[in-house]
């Protein structure tokens, strides 16, 4: 047997770990400052309920994790948050307030394409709102993307785009409803095809010469040219689509986030359920070139899955964990910092070494306490490996005189402390 880890999974050492909990609590704290509560829903999903919304060619479906279960009921495992809380939500409308904020951060599963800041398992970390329409809560999430990503020190810019405009377009071009999925799809991935390329894919999939030159005209226009161009038509889907969008733009304006957030007319999102504004997050030092993260308006999944005759309009972001990770894995502030605070080296002292330990813990300080029994010295060069800021040697004298030594690893400092008076500990860790 060979030991190692399913491609696109990966181990993560304590150091790595480190930085992982660090985005995830600061996205946490964000996510609750603006009013999301956290849920929790299962890995493991009914393989109909996940394909729903997909015809066969898909790529999402090729991409989905598939099993049965010992009743040989099909399941697969969740590729996504999105799904999962438009069950949660049918599951659960009885006993929730509209609008319902939810935030979830966990791992979903997708068995596709490897490469740096795209896993086959990873951790995503959504905020949707359940019971709102309009650009309103839209632009309240861009600004949380902002912030999010200006927590973790990440400077990025918004890609948006309209799933109605993108439909009202192809409608104008005359191409058949039976295509457009097809073609949208096709459309998303046509800033990174030559244009050659893009032309034999569209051509492939029955799509005419003059179908085809629509589509490369209208794609390139601005959101200013795309509303002039078609304010008068009687297309519902582009005029509704171009509406939309220019509401959103109104906000970003008013909120001066125009410059982080830019209009991309070929900008889809690979999932069909999308139904108004898209958006995804990039890098602005193009550290990597895939989305940071990504989400959109999907009014009509929850409102089919519940079939209750009211309609529950929702919209959703996501941050992708894996990639935020690749851009700050190699941040200096994780390299030089340890998860320990201080570190207790017993003499002889192993039960008054638990005691102080246990004092500091209540305190809020992290403690490790060595228990090998090694050396003051090998002691110390741990300390110094782990970067562990602060040391204790605790003996028998420390003891009997009830005070020890708060030595400072980084300036060498030490500073004596009386047992009695615990908290002082924290006010000098604190003062450093």
């Amino acid at each position: 047997m060979k030991i190692q880890n399913v491609k696109g999974g990966y181990d993560f050492l304590p150091k790595e770990q480190r930085v992982r909990n660090y985005i995830v609590d600061t996205l946490r704290k964000v996510f609750e400052e603006y009013g999301y509560n956290s849920i929790e829903t299962p890995i493991l999903c009914y393989y109909d309920i996940l394909s729903d919304k997909y015809d066969e060619k898909s790529d999402i479906l090729k991409e989905i994790y598939q099993l049965s279960d010992q009743g040989e009921r099909k399941l697969g495992l969740r590729y996504d948050l999105t799904v999962p809380f438009a069950k949660f939500i049918a599951l659960n409308k009885n006993v929730l307030n509209m609008p319902f904020k939810r935030y979830e951060i966990n791992k979903v599963f997708r068995d596709g394409p490897v490469k740096l800041g795209r896993d086959r398992e990873f951790t995503q970390c959504d905020v949707d709102v359940v019971g709102l329409e309009g650009q309103f809560i839209e632009a309240e999430l861009m600004t949380l993307y902002i912030e999010g990503f200006k927590r973790l020190g990440i400077d990025v810019f918004i890609k948006y785009n309209s799933r109605k405009f993108m439909n009202g377009i192809l409608i104008e071009s005359g191409l058949d409803e039976s295509k457009i999925s097809l073609a949208t799809t096709i459309i998303d991935k046509m800033n990174k095809m030559s244009k050659e390329e893009f032309k034999k894919e569209l051509l492939d999939i029955g799509i005419k010469e003059n179908e085809y030159n629509f589509i490369i005209d209208n794609f390139s226009l601005s959101l200013a040219d795309l509303t002039k161009k078609y304010s008068n038509s009687n297309n519902e889907s582009l005029v509704n689509g171009l509406n939309e969008l220019n509401s959103l733009n109104d906000y970003f304006k008013k909120l001066n986030i125009t410059e982080d957030c830019l209009f991309d007319p070929t900008l889809a999102r690979g999932q069909n359920y999308y139904t108004g504004n898209v958006f995804e997050v990039y890098d602005k030092q193009k550290r990597l070139t895939c989305s940071l993260g990504g989400g959109g308006r999907y009014d009509n999944i929850i409102t089919n899955f519940i079939n209750d005759g009211n309609l529950y309009p929702t919209v959703g972001i996501s941050f992708g964990l894996s990639p935020i990770y690749e851009i700050l894995k190699n941040e200096p502030m994780f390299n030089d910092k340890s998860n320990i605070t201080i570190y207790i080296i017993p003499m002889n002292t192993e039960v008054e070494c638990l005691s102080l330990a246990n004092m500091l813990r209540n305190l809020g300080i992290n403690v490790e306490i060595e228990m090998k029994r090694k050396k003051v010295g090998k002691a110390l060069d741990y300390a110094n490996r782990e970067k562990i800021p602060y040391v204790i040697v605790l003996g028998e004298d420390e003891i009997k005189n009830n005070r020890f030594v708060l030595k400072d690893m980084l300036n060498g400092n030490d500073t004596e402390i009386k047992i009695g008076d615990i908290s002082k500990v924290s006010e000098v860790i604190n003062n450093d």
